[in-house]
């Protein structure tokens, strides 16, 4: 049978690739380890006890996808605890700041006899206000370890090559002359040609749209006035001629919307076995999305009733406000 051959990925050249049974000789060389890790799929394909009436190389497809995914998942539970540390003990602490930071600068504003309009002392009160919160900000992500930055960008980092190698992985795998020929899954004719019906392609867009929307759909009342207050006061500081607000969540989101579009054109002209591999990942993703979000609302219910303060409250140091010179 086609599928228990170990074939060629690719048609023999003069000065090609060795025979694929020598392909362990020479691990060093990429192209190799490229060439033994699809030949270690193949043979894991046929290894696996997989009932006869499901497509063999399919059904490894996506059982291997679920593995590699739940290999990262501490990542990503290390990122989403760092993220609720800065929501449930960091951002508090500093919300009770701000009072005393306000009266503090104007205190310093006082002591030093500050003249000028009322439009100057304000734009002067806030300047020093929001430095002076920006610097107990700091100091409380440190305290916590929940700096925003690390908690985003490290689990995007550690899934990215995992991605990408299984992507190369399986073209390799669809280059003529490949046993994928021989198999079909749902609306795919065969493993080795895009899905003529575009079905997958729009699966994974509306996978990918729906995990970036998800978000929104648990949010309460007032969670949903604080993002609209936001909205309209950077809205009401760009009128006014002030410098539009970069805001990391929002940028984002927007990057992930267009990302939604773009992987159903790209994932169009991919072989049906990438489809299969992309479209299993971003259900994964959903699914685990959904899971911290369901932990997240269990977790804003419970606190709601009963509220415990957060432990070792920050003193503001004084050489924060210090004067001016």
């Amino acid at each position: 049978m086609l599928v228990l051959q170990r074939v060629p990925l690719r048609p023999s050249r003069p000065h090609g690739l060795r025979n694929l049974n020598r392909l362990g000789d020479t691990p060093a060389n990429r192209r190799f380890f490229l060439q033994n890790l699809c030949n270690e799929f193949l043979d894991l394909a046929v290894a696996l006890p997989i009932p006869p009436e499901l497509p063999a190389y399919s059904t490894t497809i996506i059982l291997t996808t679920i593995v590699a995914r739940f290999a990262l998942l501490p990542v990503s539970i290390w990122g989403k605890r760092r993220a609720v540390r800065m929501e449930a003990q960091a951002l508090p602490e500093l919300e009770k700041m701000k009072p005393l930071v306000s009266k503090n600068v104007f205190e310093v504003m006082k002591s030093k006899g500050m003249r000028g309009s009322k439009e100057y002392l304000q734009n002067y009160h806030r300047e020093r206000s929001i430095e002076a919160l920006t610097k107990i900000r700091k100091d409380l992500f440190k305290r916590y370890r929940c700096s925003p930055t690390p908690s985003i960008i490290v689990p995007i980092i550690a899934q990215l090559p995992v991605f990408i190698l299984g992507t190369v992985m399986l073209q390799r795998l669809s280059l003529h002359p490949t046993p994928f020929d021989s198999e079909s899954f749902l609306t795919l004719t065969t493993l080795t040609h895009p899905d003529p019906t575009l079905t997958l392609p729009i699966v994974l867009g509306m996978l990918t749209m729906t995990n970036v929307e998800s978000s929104n759909w648990l949010m309460n009342t007032a969670e949903r006035e604080r993002v609209r207050r936001i909205e309209e006061q950077d809205a009401k500081a760009l009128v006014e001629g002030g410098k539009p607000k970069i805001r990391p969540k929002s940028v984002i989101k927007s990057g992930l919307r267009v990302l939604s579009v773009a992987r159903i054109a790209i994932c169009a002209m991919m072989p049906g076995s990438v489809a299969i591999y992309w479209v299993t990942s971003a259900a994964f993703g959903l699914l685990q999305t959904w899971f911290f979000d369901w932990q997240d609302l269990r977790r804003r219910r419970r606190n709601a009733v009963t509220y415990k303060p957060p432990p070792r409250p920050l003193a503001v140091k004084s050489n924060v406000f210090k004067k001016q010179k």
